[in-house]
C-alpha cells in the first residue's frame, strides 16, 4: 500500500504550515548558488500544493519570505522577488483551474510594488474558489505580527472603543494576520532544522510538529504524504488526559 492510500480522509488536519527550509543547502551540494535553491524549491511548492488539494486539505500555509530574510544580500533579495512574481504569474491559471484559493499574509507593503501587483491579481482572481487554500506568507515574521496585533488593539483603547478588560483571546486572535483561518494542526519543517524560526508562534500553540531532513527542493508528494500519515498516528490531547471508561467512576 502506497503512503497516499494509508491516509485516513476522515482524520485529516484541517490546516498544515510548512517552513520551507534548505534551499541554500541544496544548492551549495550542486556547486551552485542559493538563487539555483530558490528556483529549485519552485517546483516543491507545486507538488505540495497537488498534494494537500488531492486529499483534501483546506489550508495550507508556506512561509516563503520572512522578515528577517531582508537582510539577505541585495542581489538575492531581488532574485527572490523576481522569482516570486514570476512563479505567482505563472502558476495563478493553474490554481484557478483547479479550485485553489490564493491568500497572503504578512507585511505586504513592504513587496516591490510588481510583485504586490501580481499577488493582488491573483489574489482577486481565485477569490472565489472553494477549494484549498493556499496562504503565502511574505515579509512575515511572528513578532511582526504579534506586535502589529497589539497596536491595533491599543489603538481602539486609545480611542475609547476597547475596554481593557475587554481583551481576551478571541479577540487577540482577530488581530492576527490569521484571523479568517483555524490554527494549523501540523507543521512540516524540512532540512532537518529542529526550531519554528519566529513563524506564527501564536498559532502553533497546540499544533503537531513534524521534522524532515529532506531539503526543500527535494521535498515532493510522498514526502508530504509521509508527514501526514505520521500526523494521523498521534493523539491530540490539548492539554488534557485521555479518559477511559475504566477512569470513570459511576455515579
Amino acid at each position: 500500500m502506497d503512503l497516499k492510500q494509508r491516509i485516513n480522509s476522515d482524520k485529516l488536519p484541517c490546516h498544515v504550515a510548512i517552513i520551507m527550509d534548505g534551499n541554500g543547502r541544496w544548492a551549495k551540494q550542486q556547486g551552485k548558488e542559493r538563487v539555483f535553491g530558490h528556483e529549485g524549491g519552485v517546483e516543491s511548492v507545486r507538488d505540495t500544493v497537488k498534494a494537500a488539494a488531492e486529499i483534501g486539505i483546506q489550508h495550507l500555509t508556506l512561509f516563503a519570505f520572512s522578515t528577517e530574510n531582508w537582510c539577505r544580500p541585495h542581489k538575492e533579495v531581488n532574485t527572490l522577488m523576481g522569482l516570486l512574481t514570476k512563479a505567482i504569474d505563472s502558476e495563478t491559471l493553474e490554481l484557478h483551474k483547479n479550485n485553489v484559493r490564493l491568500q497572503a499574509i504578512g507585511d505586504i507593503d513592504a513587496l516591490p510594488s510588481s510583485c504586490r501587483k501580481q499577488l493582488s491579481e491573483a489574489i482577486e482572481l481565485t477569490s472565489g474558489n472553494t477549494g484549498l487554500t493556499v496562504n503565502i506568507a511574505l515579509s512575515y515574521s511572528s513578532r511582526w505580527e504579534i506586535t502589529n496585533a497589539t497596536r491595533k488593539i491599543a489603538r481602539k483603547v486609545a480611542e475609547k472603543r476597547l475596554d481593557p478588560e475587554d481583551i481576551d483571546q478571541e479577540l487577540v486572535d482577530q488581530a492576527m494576520e490569521t484571523a479568517r483561518i483555524p490554527d494549523p494542526d501540523l507543521l512540516i519543517r524540512t532540512s532537518g532544522e529542529l526550531r519554528i524560526s519566529n513563524f506564527l508562534l501564536w498559532q502553533l500553540a497546540y499544533t503537531e510538529l513534524y521534522f524532515t531532513p529532506v531539503l526543500w527542493p527535494d521535498f515532493r508528494k510522498k514526502h508530504f504524504f509521509q508527514a501526514i500519515v505520521d500526523y494521523q498516528r498521534r493523539e491530540r490531547r490539548f492539554g488534557k488526559v485521555e479518559c477511559h471508561a475504566d477512569d470513570v467512576k459511576q455515579a
